[in-house]
């Protein structure tokens, strides 16, 4: 009988080194993304901003060249081919949720919204359970490779605040509409918000595919 606690890893330490590194990646792009916009909110497109909004670009350069580099090794080495297409899959999927938080990040640099502060403790609610999702999603796509019994309880998680998250954006959409605001800045301020709770989504759909690879390794 298969053991869950089993690595894939076994004779490919080189593969697993940068397998984890690209998990690390999305951490890494979560948080700086959360503390991009908490500093929008608080200075616009100061240096600050921009300083960070550079290091998301260089955190989603930086996964871009690992998954190439993850994709070479599989391919070039036929390392783990009876997953191989999977994991595939599943670091495209997770590259799908770094790039979505430069895309994000790098349109409140550009568009510049201007974001009344009654909104700001929403938006921040809004982006702390984005990236908690993401988060999440990284640690149940890492326990896939080490301990595959976990991937179901990270990615519970991974539901619980993409459900969140969709009521916090519908409630922020609506107060939005509702406002005195002009009818261009609500359209902006919508769809940024949505593109930053799209987030969440992407990292539901990685976990969807993630537990089917799941269930076929567990057969």
């Amino acid at each position: 009988m298969f053991n869950i606690k089993i690595s894939l890893f076994a004779n490919t330490k080189k593969l697993e080194n940068k397998i984890d590194s690209f998990h690390d990646k999305v951490i890494d792009a979560a948080m700086t993304f959360n503390k991009a916009i908490r500093i929008f909110l608080a200075e616009h497109r100061s240096d600050e901003f921009k300083k960070i909004n550079k290091q998301i670009k260089q955190i989603e350069h930086d996964a871009d060249m690992l998954r190439r580099s993850i994709e070479s090794n599989l391919y070039s080495n036929n390392l783990i081919p009876d997953l191989r297409a999977d994991v595939l899959e599943l670091v495209e999927n997770i590259d799908k949720v770094i790039n979505r938080f430069d895309e994000v990040s790098y349109k409140f640099y550009i568009e510049r919204p201007e974001i009344p502060e009654i909104y700001h403790n929403r938006i921040i609610e809004l982006v702390n359970q984005v990236t908690e999702c993401a988060e999440n999603m990284s640690i149940a796509s890492r326990s896939f490779f080490r301990d595959f019994s976990l991937v179901r309880d990270y990615s519970q998680k991974v539901y619980f605040l993409e459900h969140e998250s969709d009521i916090s954006f519908g409630h922020l959409k609506e107060a939005i509409f509702d406002s005195d605001i002009p009818l261009a800045n609500k359209l902006q301020l919508s769809n940024l918000i949505e593109e930053i709770a799209d987030v969440a989504d992407l990292a539901e759909d990685c976990v969807d595919e993630l537990l089917i690879f799941t269930i076929k390794r567990d057969i």
